[in-house]
């Protein structure tokens, strides 16, 4: 008997077999130039088992971007507003709408977001769900409201991957961007490690030591099959997908060193891109697809370099300290973020590309992912003997941490915006 064992589920039955959250949201250190915004209760959304403008409120407030104010009465889309009012409490926008109930069971749900500065709509969303997608409309509403006032994607409708321990072993896991909805996509006794969303958030590849060596295996959320991307010689490693989804660079020993290689997703075309004495190793895409980044030891100790998607000579990003790994490179190409040791501490730091100009975001921190619009990191930390995720702004200000009571959680990976 295979002692991997894993939950086969449909599209249908992933939303049915999900649990409510088991993640604990802390937020800190959040910017001082906050966008104002009013959320009043959505008219007759206790129809429904979430109240939507719960969920809107508890996704603008985790960004750290927005002041969110209590309009501390229901309003619906449809009804006439004294925008002027809401301006003179300090809001400069508000947040309306309804929910009701089809005879089909389904829910139709509408919004508005007006701003009261000018005293007109800026948009309006509505449509229907079958209840157990009420809190991912909710989520998408929220994404709206981000877009509209800040002019980038929001991101609470995405989805986010870790592994956490339990008392047999390793699951790995698959979960709304807020906690909600977790999903166990595969466990075992041994450990799970490097899971990596495909480009359109329908699979996720992963390294797990059941074979008593690493091996990159593909888990299909949509059929539940498992397939293996690579199992050669030796440790394969490191899995990270290719923007169009056509190819997986991955990290394999089966020479004897170990070099980066890439890989169709149906584990054929294996071809080595690095050809040197030291270990090379953490390959991460850029995100044109054209560059690949990754963690070497040429130079004495692990830092930073990149070179072409089809091989051939490496160009060095990292100089500042004598340890730096785990590149990644955010989906708009324009940050680098990766962990240094500096002083004794392991640190999560960005890189503006364009300017070379490094930034400490977080201490204590390894295992970093980007979010899909290139604005947040996702990392593991531990603290209190526990490892646990947080999240932080590329500009450092926002600080999150995610905590569990259902043991450790680690190696998080951000999903890509849903198509």
């Amino acid at each position: 008997m295979k002692k991997l064992h894993y939950l086969l589920f449909s599209a249908t039955l992933l939303m049915g077999t999900a649990t409510h959250a088991q993640i604990k949201v802390e937020i800190a250190g959040v910017g001082s130039n906050q966008i104002p915004v009013a959320v009043a209760a959505f008219a007759d959304e206790n129809l429904a088992q979430d109240d939507v403008s719960d969920i809107i409120r508890a996704d603008l407030e985790r960004s750290g971007i927005f002041k969110v104010i209590d309009a501390r009465q229901t309003i619906s889309d449809s009804a006439s507003v004294d925008l002027a009012a809401f301006r003179a409490s300090g809001a400069d926008a508000l947040v309306v709408g309804s929910v009701s109930r089809s005879p089909d069971g389904r829910f139709a749900i509408r919004y508005k977001l007006h701003d009261t500065v000018k005293g007109a709509p800026i948009s309006q969303l509505g449509g229907e769900v079958q209840p157990k997608y009420v809190r991912l409309q909710a989520h998408r509403i929220a994404d709206d409201i981000y877009e509209k006032l800040t002019g980038v994607r929001g991101i609470f409708s995405t989805r986010i991957a870790y592994v956490k321990n339990t008392g047999r072993g390793s699951a790995l896991v698959v979960a709304d961007a807020d906690g909600e909805n977790e999903i166990v996509a595969a466990h075992g006794r041994e450990s799970i490690i490097s899971p990596a969303w495909s480009p359109d958030g329908t699979k996720v590849a992963y390294v797990s030591l059941e074979d008593r060596k690493p091996v990159v295996y593909l888990q299909d959320l949509m059929t539940g099959r498992r397939n293996v991307i690579s199992n050669v010689k030796g440790n394969n490693s490191a899995p990270a997908w290719s923007p169009d989804g056509s190819l997986l660079a991955v990290a394999l020993s089966k020479d004897g060193n170990t070099e980066i290689y890439t890989v169709r997703p149906d584990g054929t075309g294996h071809r080595r891109l690095t050809n040197n004495p030291a270990i090379d190793s953490e390959p991460q895409f850029s995100a044109d697809g054209q560059t690949i980044y990754f963690m070497s030891d040429r130079s004495g100790g692990p830092q930073i370099y990149k070179m072409s998607v089809s091989g051939g000579n490496a160009t060095r990003v990292t100089f500042n300290g004598n340890y730096n790994i785990s590149p990644r490179v955010s989906a708009d190409g324009k940050t680098l973020a990766w962990i240094s040791q500096r002083n004794g501490n392991f640190s999560l730091y960005a890189m503006d590309l364009a300017s070379g100009q490094e930034l400490r975001l977080a201490d204590g921190a390894t295992e970093p992912s980007f979010s899909p619009n290139g604005k947040y990191i996702m990392y593991a930390t531990k603290g209190g003997g526990r490892a646990s995720l947080a999240v932080v702004s590329v500009d450092g200000r926002v600080k999150q941490r995610l905590t569990t009571n259902a043991g450790n959680i680690r190696e998080p990976s951000w999903g890509p915006f849903m198509k």
